[in-house]
């Protein structure tokens, strides 16, 4: 087994929380909604019904686009992507091919030898299909979903394990909620996986077969379902048997891959230029306004958190949920009023107690470690040898503050509350530094 190695790439579906569908006006909140209420003659494919693009979501996708380092295209192209199931009743999706909006990009994941880049092929937008529910021997087919925007995000296939897909999986989540284009609610199917996964033997080029995983919407069951995909295709390998390129599905009660159809390629689709639809012209000056609006990402915060005092992982879980971040800091900033907290107290107390945020104020956090902290280093003399230490260690921290940038000081500050074991008084370190500086 150890002279083998799998070969990843992941697909990520999304769904976007726009008002409405992607190409009509209808409802696309239709999670709970009665059946087939939330239709109309465009979503429903019926004969002369004309589709319309929904900017908004055009918008989230470049979003998205540019989060993950892409080069966004200034022209691009909607395609009809033929294919006949009964939850698609067009008989074709409105997709992206040829021509999708953002190409090109990259995002770092950390996995068991550490930080990793995984190249992002493209991020598109398209169109949800319906939803069938089987039960009694009868398929139901429920319309609402149809139509819905869909982002597509497919990577080249640079996992090798399975750490790097549920870190890669988790960031993307993270990104989707920070941003505010989607719930990325798993269960309710807001977010959807999946894997194409070859084995090779080390050293070797790209096996010229792939079976898709198709459809998982839990991150422990992409994990279960590639782990024990790589242990399949290995013995299949090894008793000589050939792999045949296929969609496979996870029964997790099972815990096995099981054959839903064998694996269509891009030709079998037909896909050709969707002629109801005009050319999406992407003008520089959308593209930079929507950079603009981009918010401070979650691995961002994590690595300040950490500049003001708080341990790696304690910072990797503030971080991880956008409202919690923002009490964190709201708590801190309370904190810095007074010289006896500091940021690792506050990650202590809220990660410790799992405190509710929505229960209790930050000025209330403050009071009670306040009470309980002693040992504060107030002497000026070891105060001011941290200090030197921290600034000497920190250049382009000091650099930052002499041009002007207020925050680095904090930064600065955090440094010797590090050094200090987080017992220096804060006040008294900013006067200092202030000094030094």
């Amino acid at each position: 087994m150890n002279n083998y190695e799998p070969v990843i790439g992941l697909e990520v579906h999304v769904e976007l929380n726009t008002n409405s569908k992607m190409f009509c006006k209808c409802s696309a909140d239709y999670f709970g909604k009665e059946p087939n209420t939330h239709t109309c003659s465009v979503c429903l494919g019926l004969p002369g019904a004309l589709p319309y693009i929904n900017n908004k979501a055009i918008d989230y996708c470049l979003k998205i686009g540019l989060v993950l380092n892409c080069q966004i295209a200034q022209k691009s192209l909607f395609e009809r992507k033929n294919y006949f199931y009964p939850d698609l009743p067009k008989g074709y999706q409105i997709s992206q091919y040829r021509w999708p909006l953002c190409i090109n990009g990259w995002i770092e994941v950390e996995g068991k030898e550490g930080i990793k880049r995984i190249r992002i092929n493209r991020v598109h937008q398209e169109e949800d299909t319906g939803k069938m529910t089987h039960s009694n021997n009868e398929t139901l087919v429920d319309f609402n979903r149809s139509g819905v925007p869909l982002v597509e995000i497919v990577t080249e296939p640079d996992f090798t394990d399975v750490a790097e897909i549920r870190d890669y999986a988790k960031k993307l989540q993270q990104c989707f909620r920070y941003l505010g284009v989607s719930n990325a609610d798993m269960e309710r199917g807001d977010m959807r996986l999946e894997a194409n996964v070859s084995i090779r033997v080390k050293g070797e080029k790209l096996p010229n077969y792939r079976v898709e995983l198709k459809n998982i919407n839990s991150f422990r069951f992409m994990v279960s379902a590639v782990e024990y995909e790589i242990k399949r295709q290995i013995k299949e390998i090894e008793a000589g048997r050939i792999i045949n390129q296929e969609t496979r599905g996870w029964n997790e009660d099972k815990k096995c891959s099981y054959l839903q159809r064998s694996k269509e390629k891009a030709h079998d689709y037909r896909y050709f230029p969707e002629p109801d639809l005009p050319e999406l012209i992407i003008d520089r000056n959308r593209i930079e306004g929507i950079k603009k609006s981009l918010p401070e990402l979650p691995w961002e915060k994590g690595r300040r958190f950490e500049q003001a005092g708080v341990k790696k992982a304690d910072a990797r879980i503030l971080s991880e949920d956008k409202g919690l971040a923002e009490f964190f800091e709201n708590t801190l900033k309370h904190g810095q009023k007074y010289q006896v907290i500091n940021a690792q107290d506050i990650a202590n107390y809220i990660i410790n107690k799992k405190v509710d945020i929505n229960l209790i104020l930050p000025t209330q956090i403050i009071e009670e470690i306040r009470d309980k902290k002693v040992g504060v280093i107030t002497d000026l003399g070891n105060l001011q040898k941290m200090a030197k230490k921290a600034l000497i260690e920190n250049p382009e921290s000091v650099n930052d503050y002499k041009k002007g940038k207020v925050a680095a000081m904090q930064v600065l500050i955090g440094a010797v509350m590090r050094l200090s074991g987080g017992k220096a008084d804060a006040e008294k370190t900013k006067e200092i530094l202030k000094k030094l500086l």
